[in-house]
């Protein structure tokens, strides 16, 4: 009998009308970050990096609430040193980069239907700035393995903001299945960030073997460029 209930409830759940099943949305996505204000000022690069993200809705809303992850690297050096005093003759790469994670909450307002999609979104969350150096020995084309590494600096932030975009579908699964779209998606973000304090690009120097740090603090401004994949399932 108990398992007689658990397959009549499936059916039922089955056979709602798909406007009462959930939607839900995943994509990935390249990005570019241009600092902006006083973040600008300080940081003359634009950063690269990945982007990520979930949401879900009912079918039938225009409404998604969702979270979106993304790192962004904004400076990068690079150097070879001597192992050690001890050891001059096997030499080491050091690898200093500047980066951000971002983590929000969105809620998005879109169409539920149509090849052309255009979106407005609002976001709320925090960013982690943090300079981390590496040691790694020499490889080949691909780089060696990490031998040590150590965070020099790091710092968080609120991060807020808004964006806009447009997907446009590039594969239509079956109407009678829920979802199995596939979307190219552009998008643009300005994203409001608190004051933080970090290192950039020649804030770090050594000198007779002991390291100085000279870090700045400023908002966090960022304008986000986002361009990748989004499927609809």
């Amino acid at each position: 009998m108990q398992r007689a209930g658990w397959v009549l409830a499936a059916v039922l759940i089955l056979s709602l009308p798909a406007s009462a099943q959930r939607n839900f949305q995943g994509g990935l996505h390249l990005m570019l970050g241009f600092p902006m204000g006083e973040f600008g000022d300080n940081v003359d690069k634009v950063g690269l990096g990945l982007s990520g993200e979930f949401l879900w809705s009912p079918r039938t809303a225009p409404l998604s609430l969702g979270l979106s992850l993304a790192g962004l690297m904004y400076g990068s050096e690079t150097r070879r040193e001597p192992f050690s005093p001890g050891i001059p003759d096997v030499t080491v790469e050091v690898e200093r980069n500047n980066s951000i994670i971002l983590f929000h909450g969105l809620v998005r307002v879109m169409p539920k239907s149509g090849a052309l999609r255009p979106y407005a979104e609002g976001l709320a969350g925090f960013s982690y700035l943090f300079t981390q150096t590496a040691v790694r020995n020499l490889g080949g084309f691909i780089g060696g393995n990490e031998v040590a590494s150590s965070t020099n600096l790091d710092d968080l932030a609120f991060s807020g903001g808004a964006g806009a975009g447009l997907m446009i579908r590039v594969y239509e699964g079956q109407r009678d299945r829920q979802g199995q779209n596939i979307f190219i998606d552009l998008r643009g973000r300005y994203l409001w960030g608190g004051e933080a304090e970090y290192l950039t690009e020649g804030s770090v120097s050594i000198v007779n073997g002991e390291v100085f740090y000279d870090p700045d603090r400023s908002r966090t401004d960022l304008l986000l460029i986002l361009l990748g994949v989004t499927g609809e399932f």
